[in-house]
């Protein structure tokens, strides 16, 4: 019994370091700024890509208007 209760011992110590390690990386990230930027960068794009898509919708008769008239252009030299 002396054999397994310090392989026991030994994978609970190996196991407590890996949390304590895996919770003191957890806890760096989470007060890092690094990627402030990159997630504002991130929200603004998406805001601009709902923009543009409620903009397609909302003209899209003027937009086939528009379109219309240009091919025609081009069409007719």
């Amino acid at each position: 019994m002396g054999a397994l209760s310090k392989t026991l011992e030994s994978v609970r110590l190996g196991s407590v370091r890996m949390w304590s390690g895996l919770q003191s990386r957890v806890v760096s990230l989470a007060r890092s700024q690094s990627g402030q930027g990159t997630t504002e960068y991130a929200i603004l794009v998406g805001v601009l890509v709902v923009i543009a898509i409620l903009a397609i919708t909302v003209f899209r008769p003027r937009l086939q208007e528009l379109w219309n008239a240009i091919s025609d252009g081009i069409n007719s030299l």
